[in-house]
């Protein structure tokens, strides 16, 4: 059985700092492709301009990726969630980390509402497109929820040892791929720009897609050779 005190005497510190430039040095160059690849139509939502909510979609997923970063890497190596907030550390955690992944969808609509039509091509095929993709979304979600758990997905291994020793998930989704919440969720979220024929939604969707994966080669498959080894 697993331990994670065990596990945190036997790792070196400097393992909180693995892969972390090149996860600051792939999404600084990220962010510059997705901005050159933005479209200023002209176009606005709330009064705000397509422009200023594509960087603040961009913002929040940077920001977002970062505090999971820091706060998986100092959970697993110093216990310091657990250290401050005891039973109530995941909950804590859900607190800060579910708002920041309900934003990026629903700032990938407002994007997409402000943009409305800029994506040539056509609209048919697009919504068809669009709506099979919001298909993967819904099946992912649900199955994280029936067979992954809510508690899981938030890293609950990197927590509480009853979550590191927890058997593999090969039901729904995750029968088809171990990591099914970024392959075929974020591969969903590219239907929001389909469906609005949004441009900007739909290089978006692409920096949070292609940044995702940054976080699990940079962050988490590091952290998963430590914990499962």
């Amino acid at each position: 059985m697993r331990n994670l005190a065990d596990i945190r005497a036997a790792t070196p510190k400097t393992e909180v700092f693995r892969g972390q430039i090149q996860h600051a040095m792939i999404a600084a160059l990220l962010t510059i492709g997705t901005c050159g690849l933005l479209r200023d139509n002209g176009g606005s939502f709330l009064g705000v301009s397509t422009m200023t909510w594509a960087y603040i979609t961009i913002a929040v997923g940077i920001i977002h990726q970062s505090i999971v970063a820091v706060v998986f890497r100092l959970q697993l190596h110093f216990n310091i969630m657990v250290r401050l907030f005891g039973e109530n550390a995941l909950k804590v955690w859900a607190v800060i980390f579910l708002p920041f992944l309900g934003a990026r969808p629903l700032l990938l609509i407002i994007v997409g509402i402000a943009d409305y039509g800029s994506l040539d091509g056509n609209r048919t095929m697009q919504v068809v497109s669009g709506a099979l993709l919001m298909g993967l979304i819904g099946w992912t979600m649900h199955s994280v929820m029936k067979y992954f758990t809510i508690n899981r997905a938030l890293g609950g291994d990197h927590f509480y040892d009853e979550y590191l020793n927890m058997p593999i998930v090969n039901e729904g989704a995750f029968k088809y791929s171990s990591n099914a919440m970024y392959t075929f969720m974020f591969t969903g979220m590219w239907g929001f720009g389909l469906l609005l024929g949004s441009w900007n939604a739909l290089v978006l969707a692409l920096f949070y897609h292609a940044y995702i994966w940054v976080h699990m080669y940079c962050t988490e498959e590091p952290d998963m050779r430590i914990l499962y080894k």
